[in-house]
């Protein structure tokens, strides 16, 4: 695979990871963790926020590997 057809399948993989991964974390923030804590929805949106770095890291390493 090319160097720029790679690029954009990561570019289109990660936007689409991206859009589902949003939807589920604050599907999950609006409805159970809500109703907890304080520092329960707080742990959950540090959590969530950065849950997503790694397999996003994962994927841009792919992308710039050389030919």
């Amino acid at each position: 695979m090319s160097g720029r057809v790679r690029k954009l399948v990561g570019t289109i993989v990660l936007l689409v990871f991206l859009v589902v991964y949003i939807a589920i974390a604050g599907a999950i923030g609006s409805g159970r963790i809500s109703e907890a804590n304080s520092f329960f929805r707080f742990a959950y949106f540090i959590v969530a926020g950065l849950l997503w770095v790694p397999p996003a890291a994962l994927l841009i390493r792919w992308m710039v590997r050389p030919d």
